[in-house]
């Protein structure tokens, strides 16, 4: 009998967790790494200046530098799924967490500018680890009927820990009387600011050893009892647990553990399914969404707003971030992903329109006429908003959800590590781009915005209520 058959059985899609919030601990502490991804993805915005200053580079090098982390998040995002398919998800949670504390501490204490550049790396490293193995073990220990709104933790977490990182630059900076190189206990204002990591790295390491196994890595393991415990934790007493199991073990029976080569199809070298993977992963990052993470306080200053301001902007950019994804929590179980992936597009794709208007205006000693200053402003705000009510969040839902149990790990990979790529393409060509033409810079992301509209029309399909074993 196929798993798909057994899933009315044993009940899953209709379970219940008798102690719900045990299951929003576990999916909080696995989310932590979610929280680690958006700290260290944004910290660098306050470190952008100063380290453009430290080391005298231009706008070329100091893009690599700060892109060069993404190449590590791409390497950890592959390797990831097969590392946790053999020593567990919460190995590699633990990985993770020793490897965000050696980069925090290696970012603030560089020698050279090739050292920050190898300490960013290996913080890559761990990034691409956490945006696989949060999804990944979040779907994997939550109940159907909740997994969409726990799924979105981990973006929440993301979120939260932009805005963490921003409101710790912003009070940094003010102890250092707004310079970013300013002397603080004998380190300099930015390298405070890339090593204050090393608390909720910590913190990370610790809450993955308050937190079960997932059962199906248990079961795949040869642990049936132990699996059969964290379900009945996870899922209520009301399901028919023994079915349960049967029903995770008959389908990773049937569907081998995943690699490489199972994502490979005949004609277009991956399957289907990883491809529409791969461009939600590509589509999420081509908007531009990073900049405004990365290179937000740069970006204001460049059109003559002062630094402290800017830095205030990046703060409130991340609230709205926040709420917005506060929004798409609410939602992504009730409307579904698809409808709001839509709106988001249609969203993000008028707030960057305006935005390149914005930017298009001639300077005026150093700074963009009032009104087209004003609608920059605003239509940066907007676009986050809509990004996080949308893309921020269902991208992760999806990617943990949409591809069949034989392939789910190796093809979250494949499609985190291709998110990573988008990444780094947009993170180290803006800086070229923006002394190239800013307003041209954002009329691109205005088309990727709008092409991903009919790309989620035409080939991505609603996973809401699916048990994970009816994907495919």
């Amino acid at each position: 009998m196929t798993s798909t058959a057994r899933g009315p059985e044993s009940g899953a899609r209709e379970a219940h967790p008798d102690h719900l919030g045990h299951v929003i601990f576990i999916t909080a502490a696995a989310a932590m790494g979610g929280f680690l991804f958006g700290y260290d993805s944004s910290v660098i915005n306050g470190a952008v200046e100063a380290i453009r200053d430290r080391y005298d580079i231009g706008s070329g090098t100091l893009a690599q530098v700060i892109a060069i982390a993404l190449i590590g998040c791409a390497i950890g995002a592959a390797t990831a799924g097969r590392i946790a398919d053999r020593i567990g998800r919460i190995r590699c949670m633990q990985i993770a967490s020793v490897l965000f504390t050696i980069s925090a501490v290696g970012s603030a204490l560089p020698f050279a500018l090739w050292d920050l550049a190898m300490w960013r790396i290996i913080g890559g490293f761990a990034i691409g680890m956490a945006s696989v193995i949060g999804p990944a073990y979040i779907a994997e220990v939550s109940p159907p009927a909740y997994r969409g709104r726990l799924g979105s933790f981990q973006q929440a977490a993301i979120v939260i820990g932009i805005a963490i990182s921003q409101l710790v630059n912003y009070g940094i900076l003010q102890i250092a009387d707004g310079d970013q190189r300013g002397e603080i206990g004998g380190l300099e204002a930015w390298q405070w600011m890339l090593g204050v990591m090393v608390v909720p790295a910590i913190l990370y390491g610790l809450l993955s050893f308050a937190i079960p196994e997932s059962p199906r890595f248990l079961i795949s393991v040869g642990k049936r009892d132990r699996a059969r415990k964290i379900l009945e934790e996870v899922e209520g007493k009301n399901v028919d647990l023994d079915a349960r199991v049967d029903e995770i073990e008959t389908a990773m029976r049937r569907e081998h553990k995943s690699k490489f080569s199972d994502l490979l199809g005949s004609r277009f070298g991956f399957l289907p399914i990883v491809w529409v993977g791969i461009g939600l992963s590509i589509f999420q990052q081509l908007v531009g969404i990073n900049v405004a993470f990365y290179y937000s306080a740069t970006l204001w200053q460049s059109v003559g707003i002062d630094p402290t301001d800017s830095f205030f902007y990046s703060f409130t950019t991340s609230i709205i971030n926040i709420l917005g994804t506060v929004i798409a929590m609410i939602l992504v179980d009730r409307v579904g992903r698809r409808p709001l992936a839509l709106v988001g597009s249609t969203g993000m794709a008028v707030a960057l329109a305006f935005e390149a208007w914005a930017f298009s205006a001639d300077l005026i000693d150093g700074k963009l006429p009032t009104a087209q200053g004003v609608v920059a402003l605003v239509a940066a705000h907007v676009f986050v908003l809509f990004f996080a009510l949308s893309w921020g969040v269902v991208v992760w839902v999806f990617l943990g959800e949409m591809f069949p149990n034989r392939i789910r790990a190796a093809a979250l990979g494949v499609a985190a590590s291709a998110q990573w790529i988008a990444n780094w393409a947009i993170t180290a060509s803006f800086p070229s781009l923006a002394d190239w033409n800013l307003s041209g810079t954002y009329i691109i992301y205005t088309c990727f915005a709008v092409l991903s509209i009919p790309f989620v029309l035409k080939f991505v399909k609603e996973t809401k209520g699916k048990a994970l074993e009816e994907m495919g």
